[in-house]
């Protein structure tokens, strides 16, 4: 899981490392409903380009993908609600997640920094997947 920010390029490293993310995503769903925040999936977007490489990649149906909505941008501020409020909650629980807590609350640490570069610029964002 990694972030885009609209744009060509806006001005920083956008470079994040979601893969304990990514592997504990289903745990980090049903913590975020808990906590009252929006899943970070709920951030996820696709336009063609990152369904090609999806599709290259071997995931999806090319017939699937010929039906996604246009791709959506979120406000920074909406991710960050979940980003704080997770990262608050797992740095008071460090257990809650046995040995990747450590993990995830780095990569969320990540997230945090590119969306409050992303906020200060007045950008917007969305999550995307990629499948290696």
């Amino acid at each position: 899981m990694y972030i885009v920010v609209e744009g060509e390029d806006p001005g920083f490293d956008i470079f994040v490392n979601g893969h304990a993310l990514a592997r504990n995503e289903d745990s980090l769903e049903k913590l975020a409903l808990r906590l009252g925040v929006k899943p970070l999936l709920e951030f996820f977007s696709a336009d063609e380009n990152s369904m090609a490489l999806l599709l290259e990649e071997g995931a999806g149906d090319p017939e699937w993908a010929k039906t996604l909505p246009p791709p959506q941008w979120f406000s920074p501020d909406d991710g960050l609600e979940t980003i704080s409020t997770l990262l608050e909650f797992l740095r008071e629980s460090p257990s809650a997640l046995g040995s990747e807590t450590i993990p995830i609350v780095s990569e969320l640490e990540e997230y945090e920094r590119v969306l409050q570069k992303t906020s200060m610029r007045n950008l917007r964002w969305q999550l995307a997947v990629s499948w290696k």
